[in-house]
């Protein structure tokens, strides 16, 4: 059973199940795939060198546009052009996060030194985004029905086995956010 992060004197440390790990693995993998910028013939290689994409679009699956959000709700021209300076930087940053956590992964135990806990904090935040996209949670109603989930053996169905995955990365991730604020208080 994963224990959960907290900070002392290695740093910030949790520990995962194999099983555990191997399901953290998948979901960073399925993320860092819906991330991976798609290769388009014809696009211009300066443009690409200096992270510059005219040919971006908002994406149509919304798990991937909840990662990478349109930057203003009532101006698609504003929004195209920020995505079109931002997105593959974005999508690059958000990636590394993703791959340095699944790394971890190979230990017995988490050791989350330097920028550890703020990839993990992040791989984390953007695994939850797609489980609540794909669970439909769009408010705090639509979290709290989630949560009532609790209970591994009562899992029937692909929707609640996503939200017992959904309330575990949540719990996992609210441990590692007390225990990098308990790092913070320790600095001080």
């Amino acid at each position: 059973m994963a224990k959960a992060f907290k900070y002392g004197i290695k740093g910030i440390t949790g520990y995962l199940e194999p099983a555990e790990r191997e399901l953290l693995r998948s979901l960073i993998d399925d993320v860092i795939s819906m991330l991976e910028p798609e290769e388009r013939a014809g696009q211009d290689p300066l443009a690409a060198l200096i992270g510059l994409d005219m040919d971006v679009a908002a994406p149509s699956d919304r798990a991937v546009l909840r990662l990478l959000p349109d930057v203003m709700k009532n101006d698609d021209d504003a929004s195209l052009e920020f995505r079109q300076l931002t997105e593959r930087s974005l999508r690059e940053t958000k990636i590394g996060a993703l791959r340095a956590a699944a790394l971890d992964l190979d230990k017995d135990e988490l050791v989350l030194t330097g920028d550890g806990p703020r990839h993990w904090s992040m791989a984390l935040n953007d695994v939850r985004l797609v489980l609540a996209e794909r669970l439909d949670i769009r408010d705090e109603e639509d979290a709290g029905h989630v949560h009532l989930m609790q209970d591994w053996s009562q899992a029937e169905d692909v929707e609640s086995y996503l939200a017992l995955v959904y309330n575990f990365a949540t719990w996992l991730q609210e441990s590692l956010v007390q225990a990098m604020l308990a790092s913070m208080e320790t600095r001080r």
